[in-house]
């Protein structure tokens, strides 16, 4: 079993979608990994990879076996999935 969180985040610094979805994170005290991508769109070819866009924030939680992007669709899957636990 791997020590790396379930939950990676996708994201850029100071990114106030992106920080939505940090807050929610913490909010229900979920470990996760955050990864910085490129400023430049053109240049997100990681996040393309993982989400089929090149949009931030995403997130890939493995408890699910889900990759999600948009920021209003991740806290909405967040409150469903956590939000009874917290």
């Amino acid at each position: 079993m791997s020590d790396e969180p379930p939950i990676t985040l996708y994201r850029l610094q100071a990114c106030p979608f992106c920080e939505r979805v940090v807050r929610k994170l913490d909010e229900y005290g979920l470990d996760y990994r955050s990864r910085f991508v490129e400023p430049m769109h053109s240049e997100r070819d990681v996040v393309k990879r993982i989400s089929g866009k090149r949009s931030v924030p995403a997130i890939v939680d493995e408890n699910a076996g889900l990759t999600m992007s948009e920021s209003g669709n991740i806290v909405e899957y967040l409150e469903k999935t956590y939000g009874g636990e917290a």
